[in-house]
């Protein structure tokens, strides 16, 4: 027989491969439970993306849900403001604002009609609470720039700001409003009240939240009246598709090839960046918070920096690991608005590399493939989480192509506490998604005093990019305040873009993937949020 000739050790590895495929499917069933197939056609099942974690807090928008390091659609509450089909912000909560002429005060009129899932009234009040308490917990939520937010009458609220903020309008369409009432701290998360479309019904930790319709919401009732919403691990997500019992599932990178019969790919973009962050200062022995080492001889040097974001290959990474189910990143924010595509350098291009590192005093003097500059290797590490297995193979195949330009990068998968604690004097492999300028601009590239805090973890800075993102911030015109945000990236020849000092290597637009079962009707969702792929739930229906 053919198994005669297979020898003991293949045996054990044939076997091996079966118990942990055995337990990848177990492992995938079991968000499931003991539950019979769901037949009613108005129940949907989502399987959550990883930027959507089960929330350790629960669901409190005032702690993170639906707010801070990633927007999403918290179902369980609405906000002042809503993002429509052409993505533009729209009134939700709020009817209209207006902004004083110092850009300190935001005036905002809300709606009469809107009712609590508990019945009462949701009024000013309970916005005003919402934002004075958001300012006071901690979470994801930086809202320090608030100074305090009054009820001026029943539909008012008046927001005081310490300083002119342009983008304060993401905070208000991201944080989602709780009754003042009855609203407890170390309770609420477990069990919320909001005025969004659905209500939180259950919450099995560790597996699954289900949430029913709202009956008092006050907008479009959706079509799903019931929404169960599990928390899986990405190596489960495939198996989960092929259950055909789960009716959303996100696509991982080892996947991205793959189809699931009954099943539609889905494709959406988010302007989610993932490049890497190189130390921007040299090492000169400070030590942050005692542990904290900060500098880096090698990134420190500009014509490093320059040499890997002209000679990496975006395109080439972009059809290795994401099978083309990305686009190439240069800026950190290609697809936004503020987007300054003057800053941007064309890549693929080794031998300008090579070059740029040779009139930077970089050379191979001991043949060894690796340039040297006074003695130093051109060597640094780089971290990774690798529990994302894109942002694994992104660093694997980054690392691959630096070697080609003589440069040495060497791979560190730590946890995320570990990556923050060497992100001042190594290379770290991040991303960024969100569409609030504050975040992807101000907050990444403006220069700051050392908080151990994971934006701007290079420490860039320079200050005609400083001074133009401030007047940015200051602006009351949007339109003025996205070609300040854009003109930052490159000053007389400086600035956070690639084609000024080149503090990142940004490399890909990764595209947010799914599964979508046939027959069910996503409706019109606005570009750049595939992030939240229920941000329209309320027009989403089943044929």
């Amino acid at each position: 027989m053919v198994f005669n000739m297979v020898k003991i050790m293949d045996k054990k590895i044939i076997i091996g491969g079966i118990v942990v495929l055995l337990i990848v499917i177990v492992g995938a069933f079991a968000f499931m439970g003991n539950s019979h197939h769901d037949d009613d056609p108005t129940h949907l099942v989502v399987a959550a993306h990883s930027n959507i974690k089960e929330p350790k807090a629960g669901f409190n928008p005032l702690t993170g849900w639906g707010c801070g390091h990633q927007n999403y659609n918290p179902l369980i509450q609405s906000c002042l403001f809503k993002t429509d089909s052409n993505g533009t912000i729209v009134p939700d909560i709020a009817t209209d604002y207006s902004i004083s002429s110092d850009g300190k005060t935001w005036t905002v009129n809300l709606r009469n009609d809107i009712k609590f899932s508990d019945n009462s009234t949701l009024n000013a009040e309970d916005v005003a609470f919402t934002f004075n308490t958001a300012k006071e917990t901690e979470s994801e939520l930086d809202l320090t720039n608030l100074a305090n937010a009054t009820a001026v009458n029943d539909t008012c609220v008046q927001f005081n700001l310490v300083e002119p903020r342009s983008t304060f309008i993401y905070d208000l369409r991201y944080v989602g409003i709780v009754p003042s009432d009855t609203y407890n701290q170390s309770t609420y998360g477990e069990h919320p009240i909001g005025s969004g479309p659905y209500v939180l019904d259950h919450w099995d930790k560790g597996q699954q939240a289900i949430f029913k319709i709202n009956d008092n919401y006050y907008g479009e009732k959706p079509y799903f009246t019931q929404i169960t919403m599990l928390f899986p691990e990405e190596s489960t997500w495939l198996e989960l598709a092929k259950s055909k019992d789960v009716d959303v599932v996100p696509v991982a990178t080892s996947a991205l090839n793959q189809t699931v019969d009954g099943y539609q790919f889905v494709e959406k973009s988010a302007g989610r960046a993932q490049g890497v962050s190189l130390p921007y200062l040299e090492d000169t022995g400070v030590v942050y918070n005692g542990s904290m080492k900060v500098g880096n001889n090698v990134t420190a040097d500009k014509s490093i920096r320059e040499a890997l974001n002209v000679g990496i290959n975006r395109t080439e990474i972009v059809n290795s690991v994401f099978s083309g189910h990305a686009t190439p990143e240069f800026t950190g924010v290609d697809t936004r608005d503020y987007a300054n595509n003057q800053s941007k350098v064309a890549d693929g291009n080794v031998e300008q590399a090579k070059q740029i590192l040779a009139q930077g005093g970089w050379t191979d003097t001991d043949g060894d493939g690796i340039v040297e500059k006074n003695g130093t290797k051109a060597s640094f590490d780089l971290y990774y989480p690798p529990d994302y297995l894109d942002r694994q193979s992104l660093s694997t195949v980054f690392a691959e192509q630096a070697k080609q330009l003589g440069i040495e990068v060497k791979l560190v998968g730590a946890d995320w506490d570990t990556i923050y604690a060497n992100m001042y004097s190594s290379a770290a492999l991040m991303q960024q998604t969100s569409p609030d300028p504050y975040k992807s601009i101000y907050q990444q590239y403006h220069s700051k005093e050392m908080d151990g805090f994971y934006m701007n973890p290079n420490l860039y800075n320079d200050s005609a990019s400083d001074a133009l993102m401030e007047k940015a911030m200051a602006s009351n015109d949007f339109n003025q305040a996205n070609s300040l945000w854009a003109e930052s990236a490159l000053v007389n020849g400086h600035g956070w873009g690639p084609a000024g000092d080149a503090p990142w290597v940004w490399i890909a637009n990764y595209d947010y993937n799914y599964f979508i079962k046939d027959g069910i009707d996503i409706g019109n969702q606005p570009d750049g949020l595939g992030n939240d792929i229920l941000i329209n739930i309320c027009e989403w229906k089943r044929a």
